[in-house]
């Protein structure tokens, strides 16, 4: 049965050994994060491992990921945490870092001294075998960028992310372009407000999940089904506890199985 996953912390009020005690007792098999302190990289480990929880992927730091096409010491400084990054999922036994190519409405350029940090990172992750998952956001030429440049390497993917599609590009399909490249999913719904990004649980909001779940089915991908979710990003889930939360959650990501494997 194809794995289902959520992200550490979509809401708080558990530590990382209760948190993950109870996504194995509604069925999660998987999970992702960000990229935490290297201290804090064997709390997460132990308490996902005991649980058995995979710790599928990290997620990059992407605060300032403007800086990476910049000339300067913010470029500097970014490629360095991405590399950091890098180096956090090794520490954590993690394959796939996702990455963001960019941040915001007017982005810069692609730029010669990006593409040569971005290079840089796709080949230090191929030392360490680690893949990055190149996300959506709200640039297509970024993403068509990174996999013609990158077409050629296999440590280099797609991260589709469903509520990014929805809200930041509405009317624009990801999965018909990249989807022969998808190595992971966040999965998150949304009210299709222009750039209101609400990580609501499935179902909560308008995406078309028909759509969603028959693209993936059609892009043959069999890996697993990973939720994105952050009740703090709207006011649906504030009377909720963490674990009527994770309930919820859980409930939506098995309907979106059953949706994508029949």
């Amino acid at each position: 049965m194809r794995k289902i996953g959520i992200n550490y912390g979509a809401k708080g009020g558990l530590e990382p050994e209760d948190y993950a005690k109870t996504m194995r007792a509604l069925g999660f098999d998987a999970v992702f994060t960000g990229t935490p302190a290297p201290e804090r990289i064997s709390v997460f480990g132990e308490a996902f491992a005991k649980h058995g929880i995979e710790w599928e992927t990290l997620h990059a730091p992407f605060k300032n990921i403007n800086n990476i096409w910049l000339e300067g010491e913010g470029g500097e400084a970014m490629i360095a945490q991405l590399l950091g990054a890098v180096d956090a999922c090794v520490l954590a036994g993690v394959s796939i870092l996702v990455v963001h190519l960019s941040s915001g409405l007017k982005p810069p350029s692609i730029t010669d001294i990006g593409r040569k940090r971005f290079a840089e990172l796709v080949e230090y992750a191929a030392k360490k075998n680690v893949r990055i998952a190149f996300e959506n956001q709200r640039k297509l030429a970024n993403l068509a960028w990174a996999f013609e440049a990158f077409e050629e390497a296999p440590n280099v993917g797609f991260c589709y992310d469903t509520g990014h599609e929805g809200c930041f590009t509405p009317g624009r399909e990801y999965m018909p372009l990249f989807g022969q490249r998808l190595i992971c999913t966040h999965i998150h719904d949304n009210s299709g407000v222009f750039d209101h990004d609400e990580h609501m649980i499935p179902f909560d909001g308008n995406l078309n999940f028909d759509r969603v779940t028959r693209q993936i089915r059609e892009s043959g991908f069999t890996g697993s089904l990973m939720l994105e979710v952050l009740s703090g990003h709207t006011h649906l889930y504030d009377d909720m506890t963490c674990e009527a939360y994770l309930e919820k959650a859980a409930a939506a990501v098995k309907r979106l199985r059953d949706m994508v494997d029949g």
